[in-house]
This record gives C-alpha cells, sequence and structure tokens, in this order.
C-alpha cells in the first residue's frame, strides 16, 4: 500500500551523546550512527526489523516507534494510522548513545508525515523532551551539532552550535546500562555550594570547547558535580580506560549520557591515533571513532525501486 504522498516515507535520526561531564541534562552532541525508518501505510502495524539487535522489541502496535507515533497524533486530536515499519539502526542500545531518543524523534516525524501535522523543529523538540524528560540527547538528534538546551516550566529552549571542530572516539562495553538504573544512584538533592561550582564547571566547558581551549574542557569534563561522581561506581573500568584515553592523547573523558559507554575528545585530527590506541589495549570493547553529526534527523520520500527494505 502507498503512502499518502505516493512513495516510500524515511526517517533517518543521528545518535546523540549527552553531557559531555558537567552538562547534564543540557548538553548534548549529535554523533553520526542512525536509526532508520521506512514506512508506508498498512492494514495493521508491522514493524520489521533489520538489525539484529532490534528484534527484541514487539512487532505490532505496542512497538515503543508506534506507541510514540499513536500518542503524538493524540495531542493533535489526529488518529495515527497503522503501518508498516521497517527498522534499522547502527545505534548500540542501553549504551548512553540516545538510542530511545533516536526512536522517540522516529515516532514523532511518523505522525507528522502521516497526519499532516507539519510540525516545525520547535514543536518536534517539546513533544521529545516531554517523552524524555529533558532535551539534551533527542535537541541534539533534531538538531545536529551540539546542543545547549534548558527545559523550565516556561518552556523549552534550545541553543544548535555548529562550529565546535573536535574528534569523537566511542569506547562500548558489552554489558547494557539501563538509563533508569542509571539515575538511581543521582542524589535527590545536592547542596547549594555544589551547585555553584556544578554551574560554573558546565559553563567553564563550553566556553573552553567553543574557544577551542582543549586543556581547560578537559579539566571541566572531569570535575562534574552532577552525576559523574555517583555513577562511576556502576562502571568498574571507567577508571582504567579514562587513564588511558588520556594517555592516548584525548583532551577529556566522559560518560556518554547514563552510561556505559564512554566518549573521549580530541583536538581535531589526532581522533584516528587515539582510536588505535584504544583498540589495541581493549580487546574486549568495541571503540568507535565517530564523528559530529552537523544535519540533525531527515525525512524524505523515496521511489519504490529505491528503497531498501523488505516492504
Amino acid at each position: 500500500m502507498n503512502t499518502i504522498s505516493g512513495g516510500m516515507f524515511t526517517v533517518k535520526v543521528p545518535a546523540s551523546s549527552a553531557n559531555l561531564g558537567p552538562g547534564f541534562d543540557s548538553i548534548g552532541l549529535a554523533v553520526n550512527l542512525y536509526l532508520s525508518v521506512e514506512a508506508e501505510l498498512h492494514s495493521h502495524w508491522d514493524i520489521i526489523p533489520l538489525s539484529e539487535e532490534l528484534k527484541r522489541f514487539p512487532r505490532g502496535s505496542e512497538h515503543f516507534i508506534a506507541q510514540i507515533a499513536i500518542r503524538t497524533a493524540k495531542l493533535y486530536g489526529r488518529e495515527m494510522p497503522p503501518c508498516r515499519l521497517a527498522v534499522e539502526s547502527d545505534i548500540p542500545l542501553a549504551r548512553g548513545l540516545g538510542s530511545s531518543a533516536a526512536a522517540i524523534i522516529a515516532g514523532i516525524e511518523l505522525a507528522s508525515h502521516f497526519c499532516g501535522l507539519q510540525l516545525s523543529r520547535q514543536e518536534k523538540l517539546e513533544i521529545a523532551a516531554g517523552v524524555e524528560g529533558h532535551p539534551d540527547n533527542v535537541g541534539a538528534s533534531i538538531y545536529g551539532g551540539l546542543v545547549v538546551g534548558s527545559q523550565l516550566e516556561s518552556g523549552i529552549d534550545l541553543t544548535p552550535v555548529h562550529s565546535v571542530e573536535m574528534d569523537l572516539v566511542a569506547v562500548i562495553p558489552e554489558d547494557e546500562l539501563l538509563t533508569e538504573s542509571s539515575r538511581e544512584v543521582l542524589p535527590e538533592r545536592i547542596a547549594f555550594s555544589q551547585a555553584v561550582e556544578a554551574s560554573a564547571v558546565a559553563n567553564q566547558l563550553l566556553a573552553a570547547l567553543f574557544t577551542g581551549n582543549w586543556r581547560v574542557a578537559g579539566k571541566m569534563m572531569a570535575s562534574d558535580r552532577f552525576h559523574q561522581p555517583y555513577r562511576r561506581r556502576l562502571i568498574p573500568w571507567w577508571d582504567e580506560v579514562e587513564q588511558l584515553a588520556l594517555e592516548s592523547g584525548a583532551f577529556g573523558t566522559a560518560l556518554s549520557g547514563a552510561g556505559p559507554s564512554l566518549l573521549c575528545l580530541a583536538e581535531p585530527g589526532n581522533g584516528k591515533k587515539l582510536a588505535q590506541s584504544l583498540e589495541s589495549s581493549l580487546s574486549a570493547m568495541k571503540i568507535v571513532q565517530l564523528e559530529i553529526e552537523r544535519s540533525g534527523s531527515y525525512t524524505s520520500i523515496i521511489h519504490q525501486d529505491n528503497k531498501k527494505s523488505p516492504i
């Protein structure tokens, strides 16, 4: 069955790494791993996983992407028509690289298209952040680049920055770590003096990244007061990998989102050497040299002859 536009509707959403250390629930960075969805109207919800990791999820309307699409349509008083989806992803699940945020955005894009909502980026951000509870991952995946977001009672504001140039290397372990488990170790409150320090560290990190002061940026990434001191106990190999990365040319390391992956940052041109060094020393982990993804999520209509999926 054809889509309402006469072709195959496609969504491509980049992965993201949140926080960069002290920018807790505010700073996000889009990276070049992707969730891709090809969709067409169908008599019922039918999700076809094209990646091995995705085969664990429901194949019908209970699928997370379908649920987000249905929920988004209801927000605007519409009924989301059932679709057949072919879903492919190279974003590792439950590793702190924004796999859930990418799925949320994919669902919102489906509702926007098939219900004729024509949502703006800001509207997509507000819906996605409402589901996630914070704008960092979803904002980076929607807008691309580095983003700084805030989610207050007065609304959600986000500033995308595309001028930062740095190399990225992710250290991805085999073990998963669910965001819920990683948040359980965080305190409900911190002292005012600690909050002042934590805010200053986050501010200084941004200033250092924007001006290319890599030494200070690395220092601030290691000086987080909001979440990393509490989450470190969940990842026994963190200290060892962090030290190895710094000795191999990284100017800083941070837990990627809620973890357990670590994101290592290097000056432009040093990423390949850093990745090679880490790969030779960490055979039990996946080392991925990444790039900043600057375009954000996008959609298109493709001709049936050009589709990749079996639908």
